[in-house]
């Protein structure tokens, strides 16, 4: 069996770099990107604003207490879109199979190209390629597999590269932090450091079923990859990979109201299903079929996000724009594409806090008692919105002309 050549790349502070690019005299100053108010959430910031401690999703009032000097920016998703698919142009001509996981990293696998040109230095020729023409710095790490390259990644940066040569992914991994494996977040950081463990070397040195009985599945996959083990494939990115919803009426109306009303349903729980499966879209689609069957969509790109009070009212203004008021309706929909995986961070720079916590709780409550267990008031007449994950493999529900 071919040993595999993966490679990880991020942009080093993604939304800090595209910053730069606009106005050089932030290069070297202590900066913060995110909400502007004191109610606000730091989204990103500078590695000089992390000597102070300052890290993402603090309270932007916290950070400006810690360093007062730094210079706060709301920041522009669409900026920071428009970079993310340069960088992603560049990379898709030059590799054969790449993943975007995210608006600022991926996954290239170049097992094979050793034959050609040596992945290392392919990667290193590609690197260079993307800050010679885009500008942004970038780091990646070389290996075997997804994990040890991600975590090299993190080790390379701020603007390097690493590449770990077969048979010695443990040793690179035994000295660093429990923290750097992916997947441990905040809560199974402070599990295992409540057992002792603070270094991927004591994890490697346990039984893994230990792990498996203190943190279930979990632990398993936290034990693998704390020992380099990770057969998970490169998935090819689909630009128009994407999720839908259609409704068909009982019967065609020309009733507005209701018309609005099913929009917002729908679209309010497409955006739910994309935060639900940690998505962002960058493209948003709006469709209408008459009484004639003459059928109408139109899309507009827009800055990634998951967020509903930007996502609704620019499929409302779609909608307006298709909507014949002298024709009765027999369908509409509503489609986003262009999905990577995200979260809600990119959302931070314009959102408060308050409004974090909303989407929070709104979700956790539709997670325990349905999709439609908290809705706007204006989408209550759309019954037939189901609860459907649409990243979990499992076919949609049928929508058309269902009654609960």
């Amino acid at each position: 069996m071919q040993d595999r050549s993966i490679v990880h790349m991020d942009l080093d502070t993604f939304f800090v770099s595209c910053e730069r690019l606009l106005d050089s005299k932030l290069k070297g100053k202590p900066i913060l990107i995110g909400g502007t108010s004191d109610r606000g959430v730091v989204a990103s910031c500078s590695y000089e604003a992390r000597t102070f401690g300052i890290h993402s999703a603090m309270p932007m009032k916290m950070a400006k207490q810690l360093c007062p000097e730094a210079i706060v920016l709301r920041g522009n998703s669409g900026i920071y879109s428009k970079y993310s698919n340069l960088v992603t142009d560049v990379i898709k001509d030059t590799v054969p199979l790449y993943e975007k996981s995210s608006v600022d990293e991926f996954y290239i696998d170049l097992t094979g190209m050793d034959k050609f040109f040596g992945c290392h230095q392919l990667a290193s020729e590609l690197r260079q390629k993307i800050i010679r023409e885009t500008g942004l710095p970038i780091s990646f790490g070389l290996s075997v597999n997804k994990t040890v390259s991600k975590i090299a990644t993190g080790e390379a940066k701020p603007n390097n590269e690493i590449k770990v040569i077969k048979g010695t992914e443990k040793p690179f991994l035994s000295p660093l932090s429990v923290r750097k494996i992916p997947m441990v977040g905040e809560v199974t950081y402070r599990a295992l450091c409540d057992l002792g463990i603070k270094q991927i070397k004591t994890v490697q040195e346990m039984p893994i079923e230990m792990m498996a009985k203190v943190f279930k599945k979990n632990g398993v996959s936290i034990w693998k990859k704390a020992n380099g083990i990770d057969n998970s494939p490169v998935v090819k990115y689909q630009e128009r990979k994407s999720i839908s919803t259609e409704r068909t009426f009982d019967k065609d109306t020309i009733d507005v109201n209701k018309l609005e009303g099913i929009i917002v349903a729908i679209t309010e729980n497409l955006v739910y299903q994309l935060r639900r499966g940690n998505k962002l879209t960058g493209c948003v689609a709006f469709k209408i079929r008459y009484s004639d069957f003459q059928t109408y969509t139109v899309q507009k790109k827009i800055p990634y996000t998951s967020a509903d009070h930007k996502i609704i009212p620019l499929i409302k203004e779609l909608y307006k724009k298709l909507y014949n008021r002298r024709m009765l309706v027999r369908l509409i929909g509503v489609k986003f594409s262009h999905l990577v995986e995200g979260g809600f961070q990119i959302d931070l720079f314009d959102d408060e806090d308050k409004i974090l916590n909303l989407y929070q709780a709104m979700d956790k409550m539709r997670e325990k008692f349905g999709d439609r267990a908290v809705i706007r008031a204006v989408g209550m007449e759309a019954k037939s919105i189901s609860r459907w994950n649409p990243f979990n493999g499992e076919p949609p529900p049928l929508l058309a002309n269902r009654r609960r």
